[in-house]
């Protein structure tokens, strides 16, 4: 228990320093490494008792005789955790040496020439529209490394960028939670078949723009004035004066659709998108060797991806491998399952319940990963899919980690390339993103039931019976039906050979009640205009109507001596002795 308790204690204090970053003056990548070192030390002396949850454990014991809790630690868990990371450490190298290789050969000038405009507002909303859009077809992560490169050429001044890269973290987190390649949550959830995509599109789209709109709407009164263009640098704006025209628009083409073809890759694939992200950096390194082979040497290491790799920013890498790591010492020996299973005893009714419980994922998820957070709910919980409970759990889990810069993928990875201090973003942007997440929240939650009622109101529309004794009465009494012989159905013609009306009869004599079915048959001579009655019987009993309530929607009617199943829909099936049944179609 000690281990247990010891293990939370420094995952706070290791975020603590990780937030002081600047006043301790010690690098934030450094404690997350000693911290995720930490952690999966104190799991290994801790041993089995600390575990809140031993099947994974017991499993690899019966699969793996004569190891046991070591060899699960070391071999299983953190085997697998370090390849969970790995993906993401290797995407998102992949995804900076495109963006750099795009960088360095001028292809980001395509779109910077085209945003004239240094008013800081209106400069404001567009790279925060674009941001939004983009994220939701590739991915929150790739697409703010995208978006901070074309910042860079449009803002000179460090700190005056820092809100507009602040913005980029919001419109990429809001963006990626409505698609469901977005997001590493949503792709979860979509995988896991937990939602579809054109629903999650549906349901969370008006949430997820509410939650950037509300931040860009009062960043707007506080930022004023104009940005001043940077001026040109060895390393980026001054490569496009030695590269043609047609190269730059050619890599940056080709780069954009490397990062566009990632998750078709993982679509038609089903492999993991980093190896989409590797291919398609393989294929950019190959054609830049190929168009740079005749420069001269000094020019051609300019170009070289092995020069470019040396810019990426490894130290963000490090702290990415570091916090994750960490957070994936807690979620094997279950702190985050302990944590999921209290959230489910909140004293509350659906659907205020499960609204309550995402949101707080939500919040968790700017503090530790969300990813863990998303995999212990979709263990827990069994609802349909497409339930309200994934669709907003999307949306919380996707936006929820705005609030803080170290709370997402694409929060982290713009902090390391732009530098931004934890305590400025926290001071600045998180009260603006946490705004917009209530703001984003309160919408879908309203926007829910505003489509129940008008799906109330409608299905009150189409309800052709009342569910009550006198309401089903009263219904097949009033209502004429029809079957149709097949055998004498013509399928080209969708002419009505033999048919049979049907009507639903009752009458008192004598003081005693009969019950029971009309029955006229009709046959067409030569035309469907010509018909003559072929018979007509009547086939009453003494008896009773009697109605038995099945469910909300289904009624099932003893008449006379005929079995019937009426629904609220109007629909009404004869059920024979025999066990079968025959649909009565309504007359119009």
């Amino acid at each position: 228990m000690f281990i247990f308790v010891l293990m939370i204690v420094l995952f706070i204090v290791g975020y603590t320093v990780i937030a002081l970053e600047h006043p301790l003056k010690i690098n934030k990548s450094a404690t997350a490494l000693l911290l995720g070192v930490l952690l999966w030390v104190c799991a290994v002396i801790g041993g089995e008792g600390i575990l809140v949850n031993t099947d994974s454990l017991r499993q690899f014991a019966m699969d793996h005789p004569g190891n046991y809790f070591l060899n699960w630690l070391v071999h299983s868990q953190l085997l697998t955790a370090l390849g969970e990371v790995s993906e993401i450490l290797f995407f998102l190298m992949g995804a900076m040496t495109i963006v750099e290789l795009i960088d360095t050969h001028g292809g980001f000038t395509i779109i910077t020439k085209h945003i004239k405009t240094t008013k800081k507002v209106k400069l404001l909303w567009v790279i925060s529209i674009i941001s939004f859009f983009l994220s939701a077809a590739l991915d929150n992560l790739t697409s703010s490394i995208v978006m901070v490169a074309l910042l860079r050429k449009l803002i000179g001044d460090r700190k005056e960028r820092w809100f507009f890269a602040s913005m980029i973290i919001i419109a990429a987190n809001s963006g990626g939670a409505w698609s469901p390649i977005g997001d590493v949550t949503t792709i979860m959830l979509w995988i896991g078949n937990r939602v579809t995509t054109l629903n999650i599109i549906e349901m969370t789209f008006i949430a997820s723009l509410v939650s950037l709109l509300v931040p860009l709407i009062v960043l707007s009164f506080i930022l004023k004035g104009h940005v001043e263009r940077p001026e040109l640098t060895e390393d980026h704006i001054d490569a496009t004066f030695e590269v043609k025209r047609w190269e730059s628009n050619f890599f940056f083409f080709l780069g954009v659709g490397a990062l566009l073809f990632v998750p078709v890759f993982k679509t038609i694939t089903h492999l993991p998108p980093y190896l989409g992200m590797l291919g398609g950096l393989s294929v950019l390194w190959i054609a830049s060797e190929i168009l740079n082979r005749r420069r001269p040497e000094i020019e051609r290491s300019r170009f070289s991806v092995s020069t470019i790799l040396t810019k990426i920013d490894m130290p963000s890498i490090l702290f990415f491998l570091g916090i994750l790591m960490a957070v994936n010492a807690l979620a094997t020996v279950g702190h985050l399952e302990l944590l999921a299973v209290n959230l489910d005893k909140i004293p509350l009714l659906e659907p205020e319940k499960y609204y309550v419980i995402n949101i707080i994922i939500g919040l968790l998820s700017s503090i530790v990963d969300n990813v863990p957070l998303v995999a212990g709910a979709m263990g827990m919980y069994h609802f349909p899919t497409d339930h309200y409970f994934w669709e907003f759990l999307a949306y919380c889990a996707g936006t929820g980690g705005s609030i803080l810069i170290i709370g997402s993928a694409a929060g982290v990875a713009v902090m390391g390339m732009e530098k931004i201090d934890f305590i400025w973003y926290l001071k600045k942007i998180s009260w603006i993103a946490l705004i917009g997440y209530f703001a984003g929240a309160l919408t879908f939650i309203g926007e829910k039931a505003i489509r129940e009622r008008i799906s109330n109101k409608d299905k009150a529309e189409k309800t052709e019976v009342v569910m009550s004794e006198e309401g089903v009465k009263e219904y097949l009494s009033k209502t004429t039906f029809y079957t149709v012989n097949d055998s004498d159905f013509d399928l080209e013609t969708e002419e009505i050979k033999d048919s049979t009306v049907i009507r639903f009869t009752d009458f008192a004599h004598q003081g005693q009640q009969y019950f029971g079915l009309s029955l006229q048959s009709l046959q067409y001579q030569n035309n469907k205009k010509d018909f003559e009655n072929h018979s007509v019987v009547q086939s009453l009993a003494k008896g009773e109507c009697v109605v038995t309530q099945l469910n909300d929607t289904i009624a099932e009617v003893i008449f006379g001596k005929d079995q019937l199943f009426v629904t609220q829909s109007g629909r009404v099936y004869l059920v024979f002795p025999s066990g079968g049944s025959l649909e009565l179609k309504k007359v119009n």
